[in-house]
C-alpha cells in the first residue's frame, strides 16, 4: 500500500515539472504533492504568475519577485517563454494554472501577441482583448482575484540617440488598461514604470541587467538576476498601491539569493 502512495506521489510529481511550472517562485512543497487541498500552502495565500519569459524565473521578474514575499506567501510561478495570450490558453497551460486555485492571479501578456508571431499573435483590440477577459471571469470563477500587469518595456532605442524607447508593445498595453478599467480589475502598469526607469538609467547603464544572446549582443527584452529584482521591485511597489492588502505579504527589501537553486530554461519571448 505505501509503495502504491509513493508511486502515485511520484507520479503527481513528474506531470506537475513536465507542465513546466518554475519550482524557484517560493512553492511550498505541499502544492506540487495536492494542489486541490484545501489549505495546501500552510495557510499562506498562494500568488500565480502567468504569463512569457518576461514574467519566469529565467528570464525576467519572477524570480525577483519571490525575493520580496514573505513567509506569510507562497509564490506558484506558471510562466512560459515563448506564449502569447492565445497559445498560452490553447495548449492548455491556463487550465493548469487555475487547478492550483490561487488566490491572487497576476496575468502579464503581450511580447508573443505582437504582429509576425505567427498563430501566437493577436489583435489588441479585438482577439487579445477576448482573451485577456477570458483569463479576468476564469480567475474570478474560482474565487480568486486577477491583477493584471502590463508588458514589461522592450528596450527599443530611439535611432537619433535621444534616450527615449520607442515601445511596440504600446496597443497591447492600451487595450489592458482600458478593459482592467471595464471590468475593474487592479492592474500594474509595469510597461510605463519599466520604460521610465530604463529611460532615466540609459542605454548602456540598461546593458548591466541585459542578458547577452548567443551572437554576443545585448538581449534587450529580456532580464538576468540583477534585472529580475530591480524589475519586481517596480511591480512589488505598484502591486500593493492597486491591491493594499497584500502590503503585509510583501518585504521592503528582497532576501539574500545566497541560497537560490540553479535556474532552467523556460522558453522565451521571441
Amino acid at each position: 500500500m505505501a509503495g502504491k502512495k509513493i508511486t502515485v506521489l511520484a507520479s503527481a510529481i513528474c506531470i506537475f515539472v513536465l507542465a513546466g511550472f518554475s519550482p524557484y517562485c517560493s512553492l511550498a512543497a505541499e502544492t506540487v504533492k495536492d494542489s486541490n487541498a484545501s489549505s495546501p500552502t500552510d495557510g499562506k495565500i498562494r500568488i500565480v504568475l502567468v504569463g512569457d519569459s518576461t514574467v519566469t524565473d529565467k528570464q525576467g521578474w519572477g524570480l525577483g519577485f519571490s525575493r520580496f514575499l514573505t513567509d506569510k506567501a507562497a509564490c506558484i510561478n506558471t510562466a512560459r517563454g515563448g506564449r502569447s495570450s492565445k497559445s498560452f490558453i490553447n495548449e492548455g497551460l491556463w487550465t493548469e494554472a487555475l487547478a492550483i486555485k490561487g488566490d491572487y492571479y497576476l496575468i502579464q501578456f503581450g511580447h508573443n501577441d505582437e504582429p509576425n508571431k505567427g498563430k501566437r499573435t493577436t489583435d489588441p483590440n479585438t482577439t487579445y482583448r477576448e482573451f485577456m477577459s477570458k483569463y479576468i471571469d476564469e480567475t474570478r470563477a474560482i474565487g480568486a482575484k486577477p491583477i493584471l500587469v502590463t508588458s514589461l518595456v522592450r528596450r527599443q532605442w530611439d535611432k537619433s540617440g535621444n534616450g527615449k524607447i520607442n515601445s511596440s508593445l504600446v496597443p497591447y498595453v492600451e487595450a489592458v488598461k482600458k478593459l482592467a478599467k471595464e471590468k475593474n480589475v487592479p492592474v500594474v502598469d509595469l510597461h510605463a514604470s519599466s520604460k521610465k526607469l530604463c529611460e532615466q538609467l540609459g542605454k548602456e547603464k540598461c546593458w548591466e541587467f541585459s542578458p547577452i544572446k548567443d551572437n554576443n549582443e545585448f538581449d534587450n527584452t529580456h532580464l538576468n538576476a540583477k534585472g529580475s529584482v530591480m524589475f519586481a521591485r517596480l511591480v512589488v511597489e505598484e502591486l500593493i498601491k492597486a491591491a493594499p492588502e497584500l502590503k503585509p505579504y510583501f518585504r521592503s527589501e528582497p532576501v539574500s539569493d545566497a541560497n537560490t537553486p540553479a535556474k532552467v530554461s523556460t522558453g522565451s519571448a521571441q
